[in-house]
């Protein structure tokens, strides 16, 4: 779901078949953006991608 290639946005890690950065994710949701906009925006992530990421976030914080 997520890839990290040193040729695609110099390794910075994107949702998979996408030049979208999963921190983009991150940041539009701490700006107040609702994840309707983030997708209505970047139509190329999924809602089950953009979802399983956010559960991943959540896991590894509840981690910390």
């Amino acid at each position: 779901m997520i890839v990290k290639n040193p040729n695609i946005l110099s390794g910075t890690p994107v949702f998979r078949g996408t030049r979208v950065p999963l921190q983009l994710l991150f940041d539009s949701l701490e700006r107040g953006h609702t994840l309707e906009e983030f997708l209505d925006v970047y139509a190329t992530v999924s809602r089950e991608t953009a979802f399983a990421a956010l559960e991943a976030q959540q896991l590894l914080s509840a981690r910390a």
